[in-house]
């Protein structure tokens, strides 16, 4: 059996800037390169994801993310069930985003049937996509800054949290995993005095939503741990796949639903709701003041979609289905803007109740899969921070 270990003469943690690794001056330090697993089980790794990483010193020189661990085959898995069970697998795999990868699903069918989902529907799920997005990302703006030691930005993330999720639950039942989209619309129409109730929390999380970003930008340890830390380049973003708040923190200037739209983005995009911004560093710091700027459009959209279903009529939330719902021999991929990044599955169906195939493209793994390009050279303190900063759900990845 081959010895993992590699035998070289280096200057340990020295730069790679001019540096032949494994050669170095007359007389130098000799060392030996070391294989360190991060994970399966690691609190730095939000899960069961394992980093293979070979290091020189202190220094990276090689990663191997190792996937799978949590893998359930959920695309075969979506094979055997209709396309009313499927939706519950759907929402599973990025459990942070259920709602948003229950959309997918139900609109890839809807395109297949030709079918048209009422106006208050489509307002609604909008609604309910943002709401869904912001609570995402607050769970990111609190759990990152614990990757540098930083406990308390935490509870002020989960007080955002919780106000949000309070009418996420109160309009689905379900606090993480809502199964509130049905193809051809919504479970059921919005509850008498939910939207004041929902207008009220998204003003009280956008009034307090500054002061995580005082706490965390104005504190100088994440400033020195951040910027300029795992600096991804426009190149690779585009080469990787990688895609949402971490492409568009490296100038990638490109979203689902202003570019391909769907749902009520279009029109809220005419109104100038829809903002897309872009950063320019590409590095941690970048990526984390991404996620805080896109709660902040997200609280927009939500103001906006409440707005307009105040103005609507009362009217269907959904269509009426067969008792066994077929879709039409074919297929078709339908892609939205996930929070984490792009969200695709491609539908391929024989005409019967089950999908021939269902595949799943999920954001999360084409994230991570550019890991072994932005470690390499990195120090294994920065390791942490970077790992933390690619906004992951271990679940997304292994699907």
């Amino acid at each position: 059996m081959a010895e993992e270990r590699v035998v070289g003469v280096g200057a340990g943690a020295a730069g790679f800037g001019g540096y032949d690794r494994g050669g170095g001056e007359p007389g130098g330090l000799a060392t030996q390169d070391m294989v360190l697993n991060i994970g399966p089980q690691h609190p730095a790794t939000h899960g069961v994801l394992r980093l293979r990483i070979t290091l020189d010193g202190e220094r990276i020189v090689g990663c191997e993310p190792i996937v799978g661990y949590m893998h359930r085959g959920v695309e075969k898995l979506f094979e055997v069930r209709d396309y009313r069970q499927i939706i519950v697998l759907a929402n599973r795999h990025d459990w942070l985003s259920a709602f948003s990868s229950e959309l997918g699903v139900v609109m890839a069918v809807e395109r297949m049937l030709g079918m048209e989902v009422p106006e208050r529907a489509v307002w609604a799920r909008t609604l309910l996509a943002e709401m869904n997005r912001a609570l995402n990302h607050l769970m990111f703006l609190g759990s990152y800054p614990i990757e540098l030691g930083a406990i308390t930005p935490i509870f002020y993330a989960f007080r955002e949290r919780e106000t949000l999720q309070q009418v996420m639950e109160e309009i689905s039942g379900g606090r993480m995993h809502y199964m509130f989209n049905r193809v051809g619309g919504l479970k059921e129409d919005l509850p008498a005095g939910w939207l004041d109730r929902a207008s009220a929390a998204v003003a009280a999380v956008r009034r307090r939503v500054p002061q995580i970003e005082d706490l965390i930008f104005g504190n100088e340890i994440f400033l020195a741990r951040t910027r300029g830390v795992g600096t991804i380049s426009p190149e690779l973003i585009s080469a990787y796949g990688v895609s949402g708040p971490i492409a568009r923190a490296s100038g990638v200037d490109f979203d689902l639903r202003r570019d391909e739209p769907y749902l009520a983005y279009p029109e809220l995009a005419e109104e100038g709701v829809l903002r897309v911004t872009t950063g320019e560093d590409g590095d941690c710091h970048s990526r984390f003041g991404m996620l805080l700027e896109q709660v902040s459009v997200s609280l927009d959209l939500a103001d906006a979609c409440i707005a307009r279903l105040r103005s609507l009529p009362q009217g269907p939330i959904n269509q009426r289905l067969p008792k066994i719902l077929k879709a039409p021999e074919g297929a078709t991929y339908c892609w939205t803007e996930n929070p984490l990044g792009i969200n695709g599955y491609y539908l391929v169906s024989r005409g019967e109740k089950t999908p021939w195939r269902l595949k799943l493209r999920s954001a999360s793994f084409n994230n991570i899969a550019v890991l072994p390009e932005v470690l390499r050279g990195c120090v294994v303190a920065d390791m942490i921070a970077i790992l933390g900063s690619m906004f992951f759900v271990v679940g997304d990845i292994d699907k």
